[in-house]
């Protein structure tokens, strides 16, 4: 008696279908809602505006009438760097003295982390106080600021002062240096180091709490070994128990940079003050002016920040993937 293979197959496959679609309907229509709607959503409000703004920064366009805007190709990118250089280097070099600062708040918050996982006598008072300042946004942290320390009449900072200091509207320079080929100095200007002093204050509660919680996660035996090898504090940590944490080290790293690319609520807050501007005070400006904006110019500024974040953000997933792999 002879089996025909041809007629076997087909309950075969199907059998093979039925193994691989064990959900019901009712579990597909659950899973397409709770993936598929946030995935529209992120989609929606992300890439779809972030298209858009590519899109933008090579027509001119006001922004009042839909339709009017004309191609220009990379004219606007070319103003940027040659024309408009007194907007575009000193705000470029405002966030990179923000980055800078940031990179040695991170530092402090190291320590003070490394200091509360010792189990200083209270430890949670302190961690609450120092991360106090995480849970407000910039902006607020700006108006606390500006009415409680920077005040000229009631400010702490200005207690007991014949001659009351305006920290935020005080654009002098601290210091200042050229550069070939720009005709505006760059420098750091007084109010913006005041409000270097409010940012850090947010961001070292914020890195603070991201290394005492890798500190908690380490073995205590590492330090225990290398303190049997001869190591005194100050080597266990820098060689032993800071490497150990590399993937809070990237993720801090990460944060620090898009914090200081990002720096833009506190700013705006404070209503702009002369010499703080940076990149994104540049792309609001130039998207919310007068009479209708210069809309592809500010999508310009703008696609110029996204580079500049997705650079470090692509750095991060690299080297997190490399991680898993090994």
């Amino acid at each position: 008696m002879s089996i025909d293979l041809k007629r076997a197959a087909p309950p075969l496959r199907r059998r093979r279908r039925r193994r691989y679609t064990q959900l019901t309907r009712r579990d597909r229509a659950w899973l397409v809602l709770m993936v598929g709607v946030p995935t529209a959503i992120h989609i929606a409000f992300v890439w779809l505006p972030a298209i858009g703004t590519i899109i933008l920064s090579f027509t001119k366009w006001d922004g009042i009438k839909l339709g009017s805007w004309t191609g220009l190709g990379f004219r606007n990118y070319w103003s940027i760097f040659t024309i408009f250089d007194s907007k575009f280097f000193p705000a470029l070099f405002n966030n990179l003295v923000l980055l800078v600062f940031l990179g040695v708040c991170s530092l402090v918050g190291v320590l003070l982390a490394y200091l509360l996982d010792k189990g200083v006598r209270g430890s949670r008072i302190y961690q609450s106080i120092y991360y106090f300042p995480v849970v407000l946004s910039l902006a607020v942290v700006g108006f606390i600021w500006k009415s409680v320390m920077f005040s000229q009449s009631q400010g702490l900072l200005n207690l007991g002062r014949d001659k009351p200091i305006d920290f935020v509207g005080d654009s002098h320079k601290l210091f200042e240096f050229h550069l070939p080929g720009l005709d505006t100095p760059l420098g750091l200007t007084r109010n913006f180091a005041a409000l270097l002093i409010a940012m850090a204050w947010r961001h070292i509660g914020y890195v603070m709490v991201l290394y005492l919680a890798g500190l908690k996660s380490v073995d205590p035996s590492l330090g225990e070994a290398a303190a049997i090898d001869g190591c005194n504090e100050w080597q266990s940590f820098r060689r032993v128990v800071f490497p150990v944490m590399k993937p809070i080290n990237v993720v801090v790293l990460v944060i620090t940079v898009i914090e200081a690319l990002r720096a833009f609520d506190i700013i705006v807050a404070l209503k702009e003050p002369i010499g703080t501007t940076v990149l994104g005070v540049l792309v609001k400006k130039n998207l919310t002016g007068e009479g209708g904006g210069q809309v592809g110019l500010g999508s310009a500024y703008g696609v110029i920040l996204l580079l500049l974040c997705l650079g470090f953000i692509i750095w991060y997933l690299v080297n997190n993937y490399r991680e898993n792999e090994t």
